[in-house]
């Protein structure tokens, strides 16, 4: 179970890797405006606060790929557990106030590594 918690835990940071790219450089390309249904005027008026959204996605990437270097270790576990648990709150925020597809999209896929997280047996002390 640790390599399919890990596998997952992989697939979340890159896609909040691919939603850094997505708000902070392509916000206003026919990409951006496609995923997000917006208009070319909407996203210009909005683009410095999905960059700056785009950056707190870059940084939970960075955080649960900080743990997935710690490997099998007990604070490897605690950071992969904070970052998930950060992207699983921030998914049904976001589910909650901007559109349902997120809780499927983002909060789903890193509930599902924090189970397979937490019931990893071989976890060092």
């Amino acid at each position: 179970m640790f390599w399919m918690a890990n596998l997952l835990i992989g697939v979340v940071a890159a896609l909040h890797l691919y939603f850094l790219v997505l708000e902070m450089f392509l916000w206003t390309k026919p990409i951006g405006l496609k995923t997000f249904h917006n208009s070319i005027e909407k996203a210009t008026e909005s683009a410095v606060l999905a960059a700056n959204q785009g950056l707190y996605n870059g940084f939970l990437a960075a955080g649960l790929v900080w743990g997935l270097v710690q490997g099998a270790s007990r604070f490897g576990f605690e950071i992969k557990t904070f970052f998930l648990l950060c992207v699983v709150i921030a998914g049904v925020y976001g589910a909650l106030t901007v559109s349902r597809r997120i809780l499927y999209v983002q909060a789903a896929p890193a509930a599902i590594a924090l189970l397979l997280l937490w019931f990893a047996p071989h976890y060092l002390a």
